[in-house]
């Protein structure tokens, strides 16, 4: 029995290129919730390492975190949220914040991602920073409430996917 709410508040979560937003979209659409993008809630200072190719630290996510976890609570009962979620405590922070939280983890290959992020002109995340994200990643094997998907799938077949086992596990409530 979990404490699942009827009205989900999921995390579309992986490293950098994997597909958070473009799935993200279509599961808030699915879903009738608000969507949230991780990425437009960095502090300025986060932006401007990662455009300058420096990988963030747990101190520079800390605050991220936090107001990540604010606009959960707020956005209770339903809500997608986009954030890479690349370590336990990371995922554990978002967790507190909203008892219940599921997690859509989109797994792929670092060569995957590179090929993704390179094809991303513009967008504040660099190419030199994918392996980082590899190294922080703690992937969530065995966590409770996590649905592990193959990110080179089709979003609208991963949407699929996801609201049909957030539709499953709200029938084991």
């Amino acid at each position: 029995m979990t404490d699942f709410n009827p009205q989900p508040v999921l995390v579309v979560m992986g490293v950098a290129g994997c597909g958070k937003s473009s799935l993200g979209r279509l599961c808030a659409q699915a879903l009738g919730v608000p969507m949230l993008e991780g990425d437009d809630h960095h502090p300025p200072h986060n932006l401007e390492k990662m455009r300058n190719g420096t990988p963030l630290t747990d101190a520079d996510r800390s605050t991220w975190l936090h107001t990540l976890a604010q606009e959960l609570r707020r956005h209770t009962p339903g809500a997608v949220l986009t954030c890479s979620a690349l370590k336990l405590s990371y995922r554990n922070q978002l967790r507190d914040a909203v008892p219940g939280l599921r997690f859509a983890f989109l797994n792929l290959t670092p060569e995957q991602a590179r090929t993704r992020v390179a094809a991303r002109p513009g967008h504040v995340f660099p190419v030199s920073l994918v392996a980082s994200q590899f190294e922080t990643l703690q992937p969530p094997v065995n966590e409770p409430g996590v649905l592990t998907l193959d990110a080179m799938l089709p979003p609208p077949t991963l949407c699929q996917q996801v609201v049909q086992w957030l539709t499953q596990e709200t029938a084991h409530v």
